[in-house]
């Protein structure tokens, strides 16, 4: 036997270390032990594969650094300059202030979440919202979930379950994160007929396809890229004037959906909940964290029948959206109503911001890192799926870009990552860019120290 296994010491040698039971004082015992087990089982492995045995010292030192890890939270608040708005690694949709009073609110204490306080009894938590989305898209019912996904996945399954519905085969598409069209409708239990071809698609497929098993035609926005030459999708309406005819509804997948026209604001057009309810869409899906600008939710409105079926579905349950997003997400929609979007949205805030005010950020930016940076012409991305190829001008803070060393780009984005609130930008060519848009002007003072430091740290 290898001689190395003998030096280990035992879990009560190891506790009545003075150090560790310091650390007894204000962790479990039971945590204690099972971190000290973990130690010694990695040191057996290492010796069998030839290491010798650590010093108690170093075992000590590493339990010491996995409680330290244990009680360090790993999600904190970052900066994003990376010129995507609804970026998706970053959390997507930022929100209103607020909003994030109301959640705060409720998450403090206890609340009307289903109590309906006029008569004393049980109520629902979709009262809080439904009305609002009414009100926004012109429907006759609204339900919220917890995210796009569960919408869908609940509309599929609780009114097509063995049924057909019909699908363009350009739509059958993944979302990201391996979400697919068909995989969602197989779970489901629906069955997808894709009809027409990758670039087209036309309403006389989908009438050929139509037969007795038929429940609905469904229409997928292709939400996160673009098809360009010969393409064609049938409309919206030519689906809707056959689904009459043939006396199925349309399910409309918006993928982001949103209540304010883009193409106001130089942005391709993106489809809007209030057209895809007026044009006599059956159900109509979207998210309520991209362009709605809200906490991660996903929404459906449309026709009271078939909003009514879904609540009664057992999975409506299983995806039912939480007391402090649903807060959030009902003084987001109130923004709307209220015709403030534009000055209290995040989402909407950056995309409306006029360039020279981004201009005048960026050269703030520029002048902390002196002849490091320079301010130049570039593009903000949307992102998160919403308007694939649509990008709105704006000024970046160019850095790095005379340096000879390779990977100098690399470096400064990680001391700007490791700053006490992360500063993330995007790298180009070996060029650390950084975009005002993206980033809220509260979150200047942030921007400047971490610039400064990284300034300091150059000299």
């Amino acid at each position: 036997m290898n001689s190395e296994f003998r030096h280990l010491p035992s879990v009560d040698r190891l506790l009545a270390d003075r150090r560790l039971k310091r650390l007894s004082q204000t962790y479990s015992h039971t945590l204690l032990v099972d971190l000290v087990r973990r130690q010694l089982e990695d040191a057996r492995q290492a010796i069998s594969a030839g290491s010798p045995c650590p010093p108690l010292d170093d075992i000590v030192a590493a339990v010491s650094a996995q409680l330290n890890f244990l009680e360090s939270p790993s999600l904190h608040p970052a900066v994003n300059a990376t010129g995507v708005i609804l970026h998706t690694n970053l959390g997507r949709a930022l929100l209103s202030q607020e909003a994030i009073s109301a959640m705060d609110a409720v998450a403090a204490g206890y609340c009307n979440l289903e109590y309906d306080l006029d008569s004393g009894r049980r109520g629902s938590r979709q009262v809080h919202v439904e009305p609002l989305l009414c009100q926004l898209s012109g429907a006759e019912a609204a339900l919220v979930v917890n995210n796009n996904a569960a919408g869908v996945l609940l509309a599929l399954t609780a009114l097509a379950k063995r049924k057909e519905v019909i699908v363009s085969r350009g739509q059958a598409v993944e979302i990201g994160g391996s979400f697919r069209i068909p995989d969602v409708m197989r779970q489901s239990g629906a069955k997808l007929v894709e009809v027409g071809t990758t670039n087209c698609t036309y309403i006389a497929d989908y009438e050929q396809a139509l037969s007795p098993r038929t429940v609905a035609l469904m229409r997928v926005h292709a939400s996160n890229f673009r098809q360009i030459g010969f393409i064609h999708q049938a409309s919206l309406e030519e689906l809707i004037d056959l689904a009459k005819c043939r006396s199925v509804p349309v399910f409309d997948d918006l993928g982001s959906g949103c209540f304010l026209d883009t193409a106001a604001f130089g942005l391709d057009p993106e489809p809007m909940v209030p057209q895809s309810v007026s044009a006599g869409a059956a159900l109509t899906l979207f998210s309520g964290d991209k362009l709605v600008g809200g906490p991660q939710a996903g929404i459906i409105v449309g026709r009271q029948e078939y909003i009514a079926k879904l609540r009664r579905h057992p999975l409506a349950r299983a995806v039912r959206i939480d007391k402090i997003r649903l807060a959030g997400m009902a003084v987001t929609l109130i923004h709307y109503l209220k015709g403030e979007a534009l000055t209290k949205i995040p989402v909407w805030r950056m995309i409306s911001t006029p360039i020279t005010e981004i201009d005048r950020r960026a050269h703030l930016w520029a002048q902390a890192l002196g002849s490091r940076a320079k301010v130049t012409d570039g593009e903000t991305m949307v992102g998160g799926g919403s308007l694939p190829g649509g990008t709105l001008p704006t000024k970046l803070v160019a850095v790095g870009g005379k340096s000879r060393s390779p990977g100098r780009a690399q470096s400064l984005a990680q001391k700007l990552r490791f700053q006490k609130v992360p500063v993330i930008g995007r790298i180009n060519e070996d060029i650390l860019l950084l975009d005002p848009r993206t980033v809220l002007p509260d979150e200047d003072k942030v921007v400047l120290g971490a610039l400064r430091d990284l300034a300091a740290g150059l000299k």
